[in-house]
């Protein structure tokens, strides 16, 4: 591996640019987990998941990712995010999918900016 790094510059500029991205996304869970609540936590994390971008109103999650999954990458309980995920429906800043698919709106951005 140290001989491809030295010997294909391109190769070791994504892997250096891979650990650099990496890194900085553990930092940002640290703070994240550190100093935001449970529901700015899940806000993000969906977020995430969704790819959420800048030009778009709403993005998708696709199916396969459950309470539990979600409530083990918040440091939550299941039954709390169950809590936040209706209260996110209720809002209209998630919607369900007939397909299991999770649709993030815009709006969920309003959770982590406030305060």
């Amino acid at each position: 591996m140290g001989r491809l790094l030295h010997e294909q510059h391109g190769i070791s500029e994504l892997f250096i640019t891979h650990l650099l991205t990496r890194n900085t996304r553990f930092e940002e869970d640290l703070v994240d987990h550190l100093f935001n609540s449970s529901e700015k936590r899940l806000a993000r994390i969906l977020l995430l998941l969704a790819h959420f971008g800048k030009a778009s109103r709403t993005e998708t999650i696709r199916p396969g990712i459950n309470q539990e999954h979600l409530a083990q990458m918040v440091g939550a309980t299941r039954s709390r995010v169950n809590h936040f995920m209706n209260k996110f429906r209720n809002l209209g800043f998630i919607d369900y999918a007939g397909n299991g698919a999770l649709t993030v709106n815009k709006g969920l951005l309003s959770v982590i900016l406030s305060d």
